[in-house]
């Protein structure tokens, strides 16, 4: 079987964390027979044509180089809004995505398509289905979900893509219950996460931190670094915090940091290759996950499977990760006050959450692994066609 995947995210090189759930999505389906070449936005530096792990890729031009900032940048719906730019980079988006999908739908002869996010990635693939009469699949992931939910105008394109697609899934229960709510009509979400690296991610039996936490996000409001920041000044155990990640807010937060007094315990260090990320992971006491209304929250299941204990507030997607007191920490209500108070207990325990950490490393081995992550979808892959066929 030969599956097209349609995104504006994808590893620009070896190592890179940016759709890098969808590289291991890829290469794990190669083991159910299903092969993959994907359609994704070009970066500066970055051939046409590429291979990642065996799967081929073909990237696309959108806009004069000065305006191909939509992608790989974790804020696309804002740039869109905000700018007449990005609103005209857009447009070429759209229109250079269809072309290279439908030159690969030529080459690759797929027997469907993939789309990841329905913005922009699934109109364009509701697009290529109608042409050439193939099976859409579209994956909600969590920002996109966002954008119908507050963007109005959005919402017709939204159903447009939800109707021309033969399944949707959404990567938590909770995505599929907010996109229910917007759409306003029954329809069937199928929900079924992203994979995560259990041979990359996995303890090393080092000794961890006492008293150093760590963040890994984009550095933006949804992420809630501001409240963790905030959380830290708050808290009766001195503790230090390790901040990885990069965003529009970064400078704002390091002022914040300096207002709180705290800027001697915050170390930034940009976004980080998962090799390096592992060893923080590894080394840290906890991992906290501040944002909020999370699609799912696949650092926080990088961190269960090295065995880290994961604090993070009880919203969204982290539900499906987290079951509080059992595998993790739920906080509520989601205010810093709450965060610092949840984090003191967890530095007070005698073991400062080893068996959390323990229990999560088990559940997330049998709700991520890419083996079973790639069978699930596979055998939808393979309902779909078979209700497609005459």
């Amino acid at each position: 079987m030969n599956v097209l995947f349609l995104t504006h995210n994808f590893p620009r090189r070896p190592g890179d964390a940016s759709g890098s759930f969808l590289l291991r999505l890829a290469s794990a389906l190669r083991g159910e027979d299903v092969h993959v070449r994907v359609v994704a936005p070009t970066a500066p530096g970055f051939p046409e044509q590429d291979t990642m792990d065996d799967i081929p890729v073909q990237r696309f031009r959108y806009a004069p180089r000065s305006l191909e900032t939509l992608a790989y940048s974790g804020n696309m719906a804002e740039q869109v809004k905000q700018s007449l730019g990005a609103k005209m980079a857009m447009v070429g988006f759209l229109g250079a995505e269809f072309r290279c999908a439908v030159h690969s739908r030529r080459e690759f002869q797929p027997d469907l398509v993939h789309a990841h996010w329905w913005f922009p990635n699934g109109v364009a693939g509701a697009w290529l289905s109608q042409l050439a009469h193939i099976p859409l699949v579209t994956t909600l992931h969590g920002t996109d979900v966002r954008m119908a939910r507050m963007i109005k105008v959005s919402r017709p394109a939204f159903r447009h893509v939800l109707r021309h697609s033969a399944a949707v899934t959404t990567v938590s229960r909770w995505l599929a219950d907010e996109a229910t709510r917007i759409v306003s009509s029954p329809t069937e979400f199928n929900v079924a996460p992203m994979p995560v690296s259990t041979s990359v991610f996995q303890p090393d039996g080092r000794t961890r931190a006492a008293d150093r936490l760590l963040f890994v996000g984009r550095l933006n409001k949804q992420k809630g670094l501001e409240l963790l920041l905030r959380a830290m000044a708050a808290m009766e155990t001195r503790v230090s915090l390790d901040v990885v990640g990069d965003g529009e807010e970064a400078e704002r937060l390091r002022q914040l940091a300096a207002t709180l007094e705290i800027e001697d315990r915050v170390t930034w260090h940009g976004g980080l290759v998962h090799e390096r990320l592992v060893d923080m992971y590894r080394s840290a006491t906890a991992l906290v996950v501040p944002s909020m209304d999370e699609g799912l929250g696949l650092v926080a299941v990088e961190a269960q499977l090295c065995e880290t204990p994961v604090v993070a507030f009880d919203s969204g997607g982290l539900r499906d990760v987290i079951q509080n007191e059992r595998t993790g920490l739920l906080v509520s209500p989601i205010n810093f006050t709450a965060l610092a108070s949840a984090l003191d207990a967890l530095l007070a325990r005698p073991d400062r959450g080893a068996t959390l950490g323990q229990a999560g490393r088990m559940q997330a081995l049998g709700a991520f692994a890419p083996e079973s992550v790639a069978r699930r979808y596979a055998d939808l892959y393979r309902n779909v066609l078979a209700a497609h066929r005459p």
